[in-house]
């Protein structure tokens, strides 16, 4: 399928496979992935690392500040991959711990953070051709975004999906806890005073509670050939 230049937006809850979407989206259309998610869980991290963010979960958030001069994250295609890199070192795995993740919220709802990471975003997709997902790409980073779309699936179901990915990782998570966190990020991310997790008006909704990759993938397909006029010419 011949796509033409644009970008595409996918927002969407935390844990609905938005990322996984995204990337399996970019590879069948040949377009650029970029992760915005990272880019927050990879500020989170560096602020963690920087002893920035306190006790009770509150952050530094003028040392946060000061320290983002030095912060440089970038991705780097490995195996087909999108690997999010802080200087020299390859920082994916790190990022993705429920630690990273019980903080990244507050994080990314710092304003200057969300600046600092929106500015980065569209130097990487200054060419087009890029999908990307995040929680306000469509709404904040990417407005005039060609095709937009909003992932949702059962928080139940999205809570099971982040408790085997961290198992599968060597984890030990609680299920139960995984839950409050998924339910903690859905109410700091929809509440939050800058871009806050909303559905934008012209985005489509694919809710994936019970839905495979290819299913998935195969809905998007057919929504972009229709969207974009790329359906083959019925023959004789």
């Amino acid at each position: 399928m011949n796509v033409p230049d644009i970008i595409i937006a996918v927002d969407g809850y935390s844990s609905t496979g938005k990322s996984s979407f995204a990337k399996a989206l970019s590879a069948r259309l040949g377009l650029l992935y970029l992760d915005s998610g990272a880019m927050y869980r990879g500020v989170t991290l560096h602020a963690m690392e920087k002893g920035l963010v306190r006790e009770d979960g509150s952050i530094d958030s003028e040392a946060l500040r000061a320290s983002l001069g030095g912060l440089e994250l970038h991705f780097e295609r490995s195996a087909g991959k999108s690997l999010l890199y802080s200087g020299a070192r390859c920082i994916e795995e790190q990022i993705r711990t429920l630690e990273v993740s019980a903080h990244v919220s507050p994080v990314s709802a710092i304003p200057f953070v969300r600046e600092w990471v929106d500015e980065r975003l569209h130097s990487f997709a200054r060419e087009g051709r890029v999908v990307m997902d995040g929680r306000d790409i469509g709404t904040t980073v990417f407005p005039d975004a060609q095709l937009k779309i909003f992932m949702t699936a059962d928080e139940k179901v999205r809570a099971q999906r982040r408790f085997d990915e961290l198992c599968a990782k060597g984890q030990a998570p609680v299920l139960e806890d995984v839950l409050e966190n998924l339910r903690e990020r859905d109410y700091i991310d929809s509440h939050r005073e800058v871009s806050p997790l909303r559905q934008a008006a012209d985005a489509f909704v694919l809710d994936n509670s019970a839905m495979s990759m290819e299913e998935e993938l195969a809905w998007a397909t057919g929504l972009i050939q229709g969207r974009f006029s790329l359906l083959e010419a019925p023959t004789c």
